[in-house]
C-alpha cells in the first residue's frame, strides 16, 4: 500500500511574499479555487496579523473553500494567534500554522532567549492555538540550522500541547538532502509522541536543493510537503509543488501518493504565472515552455520513434497538449519530415533531401523555422496533400 503524503500549499503565503507578487482577495479566491481542484490538502492562505487585506483574505477563503484546509500563519504571540482564529472563523478544516525560531542563530540573535524561554514559548503558542482550532501545526524556523537535540526537545514539547503537524523547515536553504533526511529521521526515531503528529518538509530553494530535500524527508518518514506552484516564494523560492508530485508518481518503488489531480498542474502554472505577474523560467521542470520541447536532431529522431527515449512525463499526465519538435540548424531529416507531415506535406525521400539542404541553409539565417517557413521551402516541390 502507498503512503499518502498530504501537500500544504503555501502559494498564498510565501508565494506572495516576492517582490511584485501581492495578490488582491479576489485573486487569492480564484487561485485558490484552482487549488482546490488540484487536490491540494492545505491552503496557506496569508499571515492574518500582517495587513487588513490579509485579514480579509484569510476570512474570504474560510468560508468559500470547502475541500481543502485553510491555514493561517502567526508568530508565537497571543494576539497573532487569536487575530488568525478570527479570520478563519467559518473554514470547514481551520487551522493555525504557529511557531518561532530554534536555531542558535535565531535563538540568540533574533529572538534574544535562552533555550528554554524557546521551549516555553513553544507550549505556549500551541496551547493557545488548540483553544480555538483543533488542527495546530506548529513550525521550528531554521530546523536546518538547528541540533538535532534541541530541535526533538522542541517538537516533544510542541505535540505534548497539542501540535497534529510539526513543521522543520530549512528556512535558509542550507541543508545537503542527506543531512536534512537524517534531521527528520532523528525525530522519527527519538520524540516521544512523534506518532500522534505528522512531520512536515519547508524547503527553500537557496542552493537549488529544495526538491530533493523534500524528496529525502517524506523517504525519512516526513508526511507532508509544504510548496507553491512554479516554486515561487522568498529568494530563491520554494519547493515546487509540480516538482515534488511527479517525483512521486514516476517513483512507484518509493510507495508515496498525493491526491493531486496532475492534469491540471500545467494549467494552474499558467494561472498562476499571470495572476502573480511571475515568468516561469523556459527550462523550469514540468512546466516550463521547454520541458517538452526538442531540438536536437538526435533526441528528434529518438522521440519521433518512440516518447519514452526522451520523455519520462507523458506531457498528458501534466496538462500539456503535446511534445513539441521545434526546428533548429541541430534539426535532422526525421524531425522536418515528421513537421512536414503534420502540415499535411509528404514529400519523396530525393524531395526531402533537396528540401533538407534548404532548410539548414534557413535555419542558420533565421534559428527557429515556423509552418510557415516550412510551407514557403516546399511551395515549389510536387507534393501531396491529405
Amino acid at each position: 500500500m502507498a503512503r499518502r503524503i498530504a501537500i500544504f500549499d503555501t502559494t498564498l503565503r510565501d508565494g506572495e511574499q516576492v517582490p511584485g507578487c501581492g495578490l488582491s482577495k479576489n485573486d487569492k479566491l480564484k487561485i485558490a479555487k484552482e487549488l482546490e481542484a488540484l487536490g491540494v490538502d492545505v491552503i496557506e492562505s496569508g499571515f492574518p496579523i500582517s495587513s487588513p487585506g490579509d485579514f480579509e483574505s484569510v476570512r474570504l477563503l474560510s468560508k468559500e473553500i470547502k475541500n481543502s484546509s485553510i491555514c493561517a500563519l502567526s508568530r508565537a504571540v497571543k494576539n497573532d494567534i487569536e487575530i488568525a482564529a478570527r479570520a478563519l472563523e467559518g473554514a470547514v478544516r481551520p487551522r493555525i500554522h504557529t511557531g518561532l525560531g530554534t536555531s542558535d542563530q535565531h535563538v540568540f540573535t533574533k529572538l534574544n532567549f535562552t533555550r528554554e524561554q524557546v521551549l516555553e514559548k513553544a507550549h505556549e503558542c500551541v496551547t493557545h492555538a488548540r483553544s480555538f482550532v483543533d488542527e495546530v501545526e506548529f513550525y521550528a524556523e531554521d530546523a536546518g540550522r538547528t541540533s538535532n537535540e534541541f530541535l526533538a526537545q522542541v517538537v516533544e514539547v510542541a505535540i505534548a500541547a497539542g501540535a497534529k503537524v510539526v513543521n522543520i523547515p530549512d528556512t535558509t536553504g542550507f541543508c545537503l538532502p542527506e543531512e536534512y533526511g537524517a534531521k527528520i529521521k532523528y525525530l522519527v526515531d527519538n520524540v516521544k509522541g512523534i506518532e500522534n503528529a505528522t512531520i512536515s518538509a519547508h524547503c527553500h530553494n537557496d542552493l537549488g536543493l529544495a526538491t530533493a530535500n523534500s524528496i529525502a524527508a517524506i523517504i525519512n518518514g516526513a508526511g507532508q510537503i509544504e510548496c507553491t506552484i512554479n516554486g515561487i516564494g522568498e529568494r530563491a523560492g520554494n519547493t515546487s509543488l509540480e516538482e515534488v508530485v511527479m517525483v512521486m508518481k514516476k517513483h512507484p518503488e518509493l510507495a508515496l501518493e498525493t491526491g493531486i489531480n496532475t492534469q491540471l498542474l500545467f494549467p494552474i502554472s499558467q494561472m498562476v504565472s499571470q495572476t502573480m505577474c511571475m515568468p516561469v523560467q523556459p527550462n523550469k521542470a514540468v512546466v516550463g515552455s521547454n520541458a517538452f520541447s526538442h531540438s536536437s536532431g538526435i533526441h528528434q529522431d529518438g522521440v519521433i520513434k518512440n516518447r519514452d527515449n526522451y520523455e519520462i512525463i507523458d506531457p498528458y499526465e501534466v496538462g500539456v497538449n503535446k511534445s513539441s519538435i521545434i526546428l533548429t540548424a541541430r534539426s535532422g531529416r526525421a524531425a522536418l519530415n515528421f513537421r512536414l507531415i503534420e502540415l499535411g506535406v509528404h514529400l519523396g525521400k530525393e524531395e526531402l533531401e533537396e528540401t533538407y539542404q534548404h532548410f539548414c541553409e534557413l535555419a542558420d539565417r533565421i534559428n527557429v523555422v515556423e509552418d510557415k517557413d516550412l510551407k514557403h521551402l516546399v511551395k515549389n516541390h510536387s507534393v501531396v496533400v491529405k
